[in-house]
């Protein structure tokens, strides 16, 4: 494994900035895999994601029995899909620095409410696909690849090891 560079976690931290609603995934008892929208907190991308969420709840609990996740976006121009692992916290520090009005709306008792918890995701990687192109010209790098029967060259794609 090749540590990641600055200049690759700085390009997953542009993508997924300004993303609102994050779609996370976990494995439920069953071995099944299980979705469900998050918001993403403001936050400069070190590699670590948070996530309010209500402790205990389904996704704590399946988190508990497997940490393995994924958190998948829709960003400006493509999409990240980003594995790791998850662990469920209660960090008074983080929730105070996290907290938000829109946080607010989900527990009864505000950021004092003893169900207030945070997910956090270690990534392990993150991968992207970005289109730079304005919309009509990859329609017509569509259109050449149908016609000529190579795939078209539409954006960019990779894997980064975030270990």
């Amino acid at each position: 494994m090749t540590t990641p560079t600055v200049e690759e976690i700085d390009k997953v931290s542009k993508l997924i900035q300004g993303a609102r609603i994050a779609l996370v995934t976990t494995v439920n008892e069953e071995g099944q895999l299980v979705s469900r929208p998050l918001a993403m907190q403001d936050r400069e991308f070190d590699g670590t994601l948070w996530f309010f969420t209500q402790d205990p709840s389904p996704k704590t609990e399946q988190v508990a029995a497997n940490d393995q996740v994924n958190v998948a976006l829709q960003v400006d121009k493509g999409w990240v899909s980003i594995a790791g692992t998850a662990t469920v916290s209660k960090d008074r520090a983080m929730i105070d620095e996290l907290w938000t009005a829109q946080a607010e709306a989900w527990f009864e008792n505000g950021k004092d409410d003893p169900t207030v918890g945070l997910l956090r995701v270690r990534a392990d990687t993150a991968e992207y696909w970005t289109v730079e192109s304005p919309k009509i010209v990859t329609m017509v790098k569509y259109a050449k690849a149908i016609v000529t029967g190579d795939r078209p060259d539409v954006g960019d794609n990779a894997t980064i090891d975030l270990h």
